[in-house]
């Protein structure tokens, strides 16, 4: 059993990403992305897997991207949407997602998570084909699609479950940020609802399947998850370090902030994200684990800042 996790995360040094992030993982159990579950159902157990397998593809909305009615935006909607920078790189990565998370789906032997893996996979696809009617309804010119090369189908996709993490977190504060703020028409924000809901789903889906698979391996094995979970989390951290240090970077959730100008405090901002994130996973079953890491941070951030954090994740003992 896991000790309950207490008190704010350790302070974030950029000079030491990989060390911030294993003391992390020391503190409050193998992976920092994790928080532990609210009530008596045991990580790794058959109905851990059920639960949290069954909760993603009962949630799962079925529409159509075939049917959508695009709305008519007036000249300077148009103008503003097109002038966005961020198109290419957001087809692009979705696509990229999907391939990844779509490879890992023959690996997997048991056929209740490979069903809802698959059905990940094919939301992430879905997210792809809907960027890229949009664009080209609209005239938005988009280079053709280049596939990222695939290595480790598993570790692939750790690494890309760790970065929707962190992404998905501040584009539920931008989205509801853009759609106060005018800068999208509601009839367009409307057909968006339902990708950003999705990001929720996706998230919620891959910290429980971490717990899961880490209980579930051997002990002998779990050195070896300790060390890839610290590394893909580290990975994450540096990125986002960079790219607040300015750094060249290809990030269109970063380019989305830029692009899209918000009358809003850096507090601000962080407490919306922290409200949204709460609102968002609070629709689902509260015995499934949250993402932590993220909302920690910015909690921790907030409270050196001055500020007060936004709505509490959930926390729970874990058996």
């Amino acid at each position: 059993m896991q000790p309950e996790p207490t008190g704010a995360l350790p302070a974030l040094r950029p000079r030491c990403v990989l060390c911030y992030t294993m003391r992390v993982n020391a503190q409050y159990g193998w992976d920092a992305e994790v928080a532990i579950m609210p009530a008596k159902i045991k990580i790794g157990s058959q109905e851990h897997l059920e639960l949290f397998c069954r909760s993603f593809i009962d949630t799962h909305d079925p529409y159509d991207i075939e049917k959508i009615e695009w709305p008519e935006l007036d000249r300077d909607t148009h103008g503003r949407l097109a002038a966005l920078p961020f198109w290419n790189e957001a087809v692009s990565t979705e696509g990229n997602v999907a391939l990844k998370v779509q490879a890992l789906v023959p690996l997997i032997s048991d056929p209740l998570l490979r069903e809802a893996i698959a059905l990940q996979g094919f939301e992430e696809g879905r997210h792809s084909a809907l960027l890229g009617k949009m664009t080209s309804h609209y005239g938005i010119e988009v280079p053709p699609f280049v596939r990222d090369p695939l290595s480790d189908a598993e570790w692939d996709f750790i690494r890309t479950g760790y970065g929707e993490c962190f992404d998905s977190f501040f584009a539920f504060g931008l989205f509801s940020l853009a759609g106060e703020s005018g800068f999208f028409p509601p009839a367009l924000l409307r057909l968006f609802e339902p990708i950003i809901q999705e990001e929720a789903r996706h998230i919620l889906f891959f910290v429980n399947w971490i717990a899961y698979r880490r209980v579930r391996h051997p002990l002998f094995q779990r050195p070896h998850d300790l060390w890839q979970t610290t590394l893909a989390l580290a990975l994450q951290v540096w990125a986002r370090i960079q790219t607040a240090r300015g750094a060249q970077t290809d990030d269109f959730l970063l380019q989305s902030t830029e692009s899209v100008k918000l009358d809003i405090t850096f507090r601000g901002f962080l407490e919306r994200c922290l409200q949204e994130n709460d609102r968002r996973l609070r629709l689902y079953d509260q015995r499934l684990l949250r993402p932590r890491l993220v909302p920690g941070i910015a909690g921790a951030i907030l409270k050196v800042s001055g500020g007060r954090r936004g709505a509490a994740t959930p926390v729970a003992t874990q058996q």
